[in-house]
């Protein structure tokens, strides 16, 4: 079975869109009839979002139940529910869901895709994410009933909403360059800022500069620094064979990590 839908769109007719604080019945505990159990957004990892690119993100999720759905979906929040929360405007694919039977209950075990649009989300402007939704968001599941009515209930599992990070301008020169000579590598450190819609300098990153040997497939770590208050990065080091130059900065709990393109240079 496969379904795509919008995740926050109007419950039973009676909800309104993402986005908006919504009117609804307050959520509760699972109830007997219907439960949500094994959750995983993301395979447990935060959901890096940039500027403008969609982010697909698969979620599993288990739905057990003693009545028959006509529907069902998990999807995530922030805020408190049932007064002022948002909720995270995706679409949903549902590839497959595996159903069994035991105890006079159905389960259902889901395979989903979540696809996480910045333009068409729940920040403070309605239409896009704002650089507050960088955060932890709070789960919740809904089952829709056959022949009427709806149960939603939060859930305690959480996926972390961070901004996508890039490294600038990576350059290692002179190119080529004498053995034991200086190399001087530069870059610029920026972030997504979604309230703006754009990539801004992100100053004051420690951010590590790796090296791969030529013929090697793994970069090493050779030092740490800190980027100025511009986000611009600036070290020199000594060359001692032919390699590649990257950046990685690890990226921190509102941050996701990234790295700079390499740049190889010759050693003579």
């Amino acid at each position: 079975m496969t379904l795509r839908r919008m995740a926050a769109a109007a419950l039973a007719g009676g909800m309104a869109l993402a986005g908006v604080g919504l009117t609804a019945p307050a959520a509760h505990a699972a109830e007997s009839d219907v439960s949500f159990s094994n959750i995983v957004i993301n395979n447990g990892k935060p959901i890096v979002v940039g500027i403008s690119a969609e982010v697909e993100a698969p979620l599993t999720y288990t739905v057990k139940s003693k009545v028959a759905l006509d529907s069902w979906w998990v999807e995530a929040y922030r805020g408190t529910y049932g007064s002022n929360e948002y909720l995270l405007a995706v679409f949903t694919t549902r590839w497959s869901c595996r159903t069994s039977s035991a105890g006079g209950y159905t389960f259902r075990d889901c395979d989903e895709t979540m696809t996480v649009d910045p333009d068409n989300m729940p920040g403070g402007n309605g239409n896009n994410l704002v650089n507050s939704d960088a955060s932890t968001w709070k789960t919740l599941g809904t089952a829709i009933k056959k022949g009427g009515g709806y149960d939603t209930d939060l859930l305690s599992p959480t996926v972390r909403l961070q901004r996508a990070s890039r490294i600038q301008s990576a350059n290692a020169t002179p190119e080529p360059v004498t053995k034991g000579k200086p190399i001087t590598v530069t870059g610029t450190v920026q972030r997504a800022n979604w309230s703006e819609h754009r990539y801004d300098n992100y100053g004051g990153r420690l951010v590590k500069l790796q090296f791969k040997p030529a013929g090697s497939s793994t970069y090493t770590t050779v030092k740490s620094v800190t980027a100025n208050s511009s986000g611009h990065l600036k070290t020199t080091v000594t060359a001692s064979q032919d390699g590649t130059w990257r950046w990685r900065y690890s990226g921190n709990t509102t941050t996701g990590a990234s790295n700079s393109t390499g740049d190889y240079v010759d050693v003579n």
